[in-house]
């Protein structure tokens, strides 16, 4: 009798799982670094621009520029401290670039033309994971996935567990 019990919750649980796993990726979002207010520019105030966004691993960031004018270069914490692009850990020159978050950690971004970092062409972006308190709306979102990032997998995984524990529950057998 449990055995006939406990086929179907591993099947609710299996079938969880693959919502779950679905849902994290719908919840990744894509945020124009600045945006709505600026772009990858000197007058942008990146420091209050990070504080009303959390990133998740999943996310990306899109910094738009003139290429003529700027560049983006992903540089260590010392890098980033002394606005040195040198042993820099990646460069970017398109104006349209794509970062992938793919990994719970600090990254670091700067302009790495002479005197923009210092003017404050600089930010630091902190990726918590999934399961840590969502952020506001996706500013300058480039995908209507991204239109909703606090519904994030850490939050359909609670759903899905009490879903399973509800399932458990039901299918107990009585005697």
């Amino acid at each position: 009798m449990v055995t006939r019990v406990l086929v179907p919750v591993v099947a609710v649980a299996a079938a969880l799982v693959a919502v779950v796993a679905v849902m994290e990726a719908a919840a990744a979002a894509t945020y124009t670094v600045g945006a709505p207010d600026g772009l990858w520019d000197m007058q942008t105030d990146y420091a209050q621009w990070v504080k009303t966004r959390t990133f998740h691993p999943g996310d990306k960031i899109m910094f738009t520029y003139s290429a003529e004018l700027h560049d983006v270069v992903e540089v260590t914490k010392v890098g980033y401290d002394a606005c040195s692009s040198a042993n820099n850990i990646s460069a970017f020159r398109t104006g349209n670039d794509v970062v992938a978050l793919t990994a719970v950690g600090t990254r670091y971004f700067l302009c790495g033309l002479t005197g923009h970092c210092d003017s404050g062409m600089k930010i630091r972006v902190d990726v918590v994971a999934a399961g840590a308190a969502p952020g506001p709306a996706a500013a300058g979102s480039s995908s209507s996935a991204a239109a909703a990032p606090s519904a994030r997998a850490g939050s359909y995984a609670g759903i899905a567990a009490a879903l399973l524990m509800q399932r458990a529950v039901i299918a107990r057998p009585l005697w």
